[in-house]
């Protein structure tokens, strides 16, 4: 994501401590899990490097309940181990990160862990199998209790197709083992959605029969301008997971994600506060998964402002106030609690309207069930078609409420289906009882 860090990532590569002491490791509490929109709208910070800023604060001052915290790697084998500015920080014996988390679940708010990264040596790489991955990955999500992990899926793994099936193997296991686990999958974006290794990625997911919540792309660092730019890539890759997939294209968009980056990027590109208010709006109006950014750490103004023209991994080289990008993120998750998605919940039995399954297929029943803690399968979201009535879009599948064979006899089954042009057996009003 970023050459600073990636420098840094590199450079881990030459570090070796060795402990002097015995620390008593420290684990995080448990929390409740956020909604997926919260999880979908974390900001990337580096905890141990690059002059983070205290979470609890940014939290006050953005509305933020949620940070992707970056990155766990891999520490002589199948150990994972936390970036840092003075090395590899092993999970096992931590004790700086699971105080970080339990401030911001004391807050109210949770962390997703992401694996990978750019550059250094990542877990897929060297632990030999998917369940050897697996269980690596299990160790940091039992120690923290964790509700959400992302796979930042970059060079070099993202080249070595052993290490990628390696991954994914292991995410589909972990999402096997852990219910209701939030899993995002982010990879490298090119001007045309995702190159080569992201589409090998892709076509290996599907072999596996893994979906995660959303595969996202990282629409800079490739020839990108602006707002308009990225939001062509988002329209490529969209086509690219309906292809590969056989998803409709609202289906991939709500398993879609971009993750963008703040101010001055690697190669000199820029996007700035306008930009992110673009792509937000074309994420929100589309019904992305996942809208995010590279850095928390980079979210402020350098001094001078453009940085001296070199990229910084502590402030943005663009003009801006503290946490400026971090406040946009933080609309798509809905601060406030509104999330552009409800639960419709019976009045009768407490039971919310559930995607059986989590389906994505045409004709599945839609059945009611005990609320979850924040499952994209239980959201919906209200389309108007602005004559007073509304499809109703589940967050997970992208499809609507079908009156089923269009039927006016009482008993009939409520499915759900792609959204079709105008149908009025898709098209409900809302009335007040």
């Amino acid at each position: 994501m970023f050459k600073n860090r990636r420098s840094i990532a590199v450079g881990l590569l030459l570090i070796s401590l060795v402990a002097i002491a015995v620390v008593r490791p420290f684990n995080a509490k448990a929390a409740s899990a956020l909604g997926s929109n919260w999880y979908g709208a974390a900001p990337y910070v580096m905890p141990l490097a690059n002059n983070p800023p205290g979470l609890t604060n940014v939290m006050s001052a953005t509305g933020a309940k949620a940070f992707t915290l970056a990155f766990v790697v891999a520490n002589g084998g199948c150990t994972p181990a936390w970036e840092s500015d003075a090395g590899l920080d092993n999970v096992s014996s931590d004790t700086q990160v699971a105080p970080i988390i339990n401030g911001v679940r004391s807050a109210g708010g949770d962390v997703v862990v992401s694996f990978g990264g750019y550059g250094g040596t990542k877990l897929g790489e060297t632990c030999g199998s998917a369940q050897a991955t697996a269980n690596a990955e299990q160790t940091v999500i039992s120690k923290y209790g964790l509700n959400a992990i992302d796979l930042d899926l970059e060079e070099p793994e993202y080249e070595n197709t052993n290490a990628i099936n390696n991954e994914l193997g292991a995410a589909k296991i972990l999402q096997a083992n852990n219910p209701n686990l939030y899993i995002s999958i982010t990879i490298p974006g090119t001007t045309s959605g995702t190159g080569y290794f992201g589409q090998s990625l892709l076509t290996a997911a599907k072999t596996l029969g893994f979906t995660p919540n959303n595969f996202g792309i990282m629409p800079f660092d490739g020839g990108f301008n602006g707002a308009n730019s990225q939001i062509s890539a988002l329209q490529s890759f969209n086509t690219i997971l309906m292809n590969t997939f056989g998803w409709s294209s609202s289906t991939a968009y709500a398993h879609e994600g971009f993750s963008g980056m703040n101010g001055r990027t690697d190669s000199a590109e820029y996007f700035y506060q306008a930009d992110f208010q673009t792509v937000l709006t074309f994420a929100e109006s589309n019904h992305l998964a996942r809208y995010t950014f590279w850095a928390l750490n980079r979210d402020r103004q350098c001094n001078p402002v453009d940085n001296n023209g070199t990229l910084s991994g502590t402030c943005s080289s663009v003009a801006q106030g503290d946490w400026d990008f971090t406040k946009i993120v933080v609309q798509f998750a809905g601060a406030g609690g509104t999330t552009g998605y409800t639960y419709i919940k019976n009045r009768y039995s407490g039971k919310v309207l559930d995607d059986t399954g989590w389906s994505t297929s045409n004709g599945t029943t839609i059945e009611q069930w005990d609320e979850g803690n924040g499952q994209a399968n239980q959201q919906w979201s209200l389309v108007s078609t602005g004559d007073g009535y509304y499809y109703i879009q589940n967050r997970y599948s992208g499809k609507v409420l079908d009156d089923t064979g269009w039927s006016t006899s009482n008993g009939t089954t409520i499915e759900q289906w792609d959204k079709g042009n105008g149908q009025a057996n898709q098209q409900w009003s809302l009335i007040g009882v």
